[in-house]
């Protein structure tokens, strides 16, 4: 019983999804360690970064229950249907922050100082939609965060230029495909007058918007490569890395959001991975 209600919370939070994030935490602690980190930092890092996107998914669902029981895309999650229960999710909140600060424990010491910098964007992101247009950008601000923690985390200082470029890059691309799955919900949000970039300024326009965001984050990632010296490899897999974000956009037009599970689960999943198996193999020829 405990198990089945464990995966239905694990469901509910998309646990999988897990996987467009700590691609990027790996890519920073990579350059951090300048190659394969001490397993202990990997174990932990890991840890940490999915205790800290459990704590985010499951308060989200928690502070959104109203908001998901009347969208109709919505109703059948979890918790507006009666699945789980807000004391369960409750405790599943609290352990994945035991987790998380488990993890901060066996790490260096900068990272018990910053720790607050990760966590307070991650409970204060449900929020945003209720007042500003700019919640996407929220969103990418707490992945942004991964590749920045987790160079501290192996190397116990402050990140250099190249990984502000990898974290800008990685807030760009994920306000872009937030603002791609919020055209799914325009019109409800437009009606529960909820903020989104598509019910601010249309969807066409939005999905004009996100083709910008992309290529910025295109950039972004080779400034990143530039500044680490990263070479023909990461910048081979760079192209690679366009080609999906060409692709996610586009499959998806003003009037057929029909692809959006294509463009939103599988090219952003290869993207993140992409972009680590890149610079993975850029540093470990390089050396």
């Amino acid at each position: 019983m405990a198990l089945g209600k464990l995966k239905t919370l694990l469901d509910m939070i998309k646990f999988e999804h897990t996987i467009f994030a700590l691609p990027f935490a790996y890519t920073g602690m990579i350059l951090g360690a300048g190659g394969l980190p001490p397993f202990s930092t990997f174990c932990w890092v890991t840890f940490a970064m999915a205790g800290a996107r459990s704590f985010a998914m499951a308060l989200n669902r928690l502070f959104d229950i109203t908001i998901d029981k009347k969208n109709p895309r919505t109703a059948g999650r979890a918790l507006p249907a009666g699945l789980v229960s807000v004391p369960e999710t409750l405790l599943f909140v609290a352990a994945a922050l035991a987790v998380f600060f488990i993890a901060i424990f066996f790490l260096p010491g900068l990272c018990h100082k910053l720790w607050p910098v990760a966590l307070a964007p991650m409970a204060f992101y449900s929020f945003t939609k209720r007042f500003t247009w700019a919640c996407h950008g929220v969103l990418g601000l707490c992945l942004g965060l991964a590749p920045m923690g987790a160079w501290v985390a192996a190397t116990n200082a402050l990140p250099p230029a190249g990984i502000w470029m990898l974290s800008l890059g990685v807030m760009l691309w994920t306000a872009g495909f937030d603002v791609l799955y919020s055209c799914q919900d325009y019109d409800f949000d437009t009606r529960e007058g909820l903020y989104s970039v598509p019910v601010r300024f249309g969807i066409p326009l939005a999905l004009q918007l996100t083709k910008i965001l992309h290529a910025l984050t295109v950039i972004f990632f080779g400034l990143m490569g530039f500044c680490f010296s990263l070479g023909a490899i990461f910048y081979a897999g760079l192209a690679i890395i366009a080609g999906f974000l060409w692709y996610e956009n586009s499959i998806i037009k003003p009037d057929d959001l029909s692809r959006m599970n294509a463009a939103f689960f599988t090219a952003n999943g290869c993207v993140s991975i992409l972009a680590f198996a890149a610079t993975f193999a850029a540093v470990v020829f390089r050396k």
